[in-house]
């Protein structure tokens, strides 16, 4: 069937030393790992962030005239489905990151709302 089939990742592109620190933040506290990333012909730089096999946070860095933050429009924020509540309370309490909770009933789940280095709203989805 034509059509989308599922959201393939969500690019971030920043200033280089933001970068770093939005690269630590999804790889060393939320729990994505860095993976391959291609040689782009543009001579774009930055990391590919996996969850499990798949890419799914392009990181890229953005410098000279193009250092300014872009427009988003009404984007509020990226989900991601997670495992092991407890755990990641430890460590966002641990790296001093606030987070507002919420529990929800369809489907069951606790979830964790959360903004990365970048500003961007991040939320963690704990089901079950």
């Amino acid at each position: 069937m034509a059509g989308v089939q599922g959201i393939d990742h969500v690019n971030l592109s920043a200033p280089a030393e933001l970068l770093e620190r939005v690269r630590h933040f999804y790889v060393d506290i939320i729990g994505l790992h860095e993976g391959p990333r291609p040689t782009f012909r543009s001579g774009s730089r930055g990391y590919w962030l996996y969850a499990g096999a798949e890419p799914i946070m392009h990181l890229t860095s953005r410098g000279g005239g193009e250092a300014a933050a872009q427009a988003t429009g009404w984007l509020d924020h990226i989900a991601f489905a997670c495992a092991n509540l407890p755990a990641m309370r430890a460590k966002l309490d641990a790296a001093g990151v606030p987070y507002r909770i919420d529990v929800v009933d369809m489907p069951p789940q606790v979830q964790l709302f959360l903004t990365d280095p970048a500003g961007v709203g991040v939320e963690l989805n704990f089901r079950g």
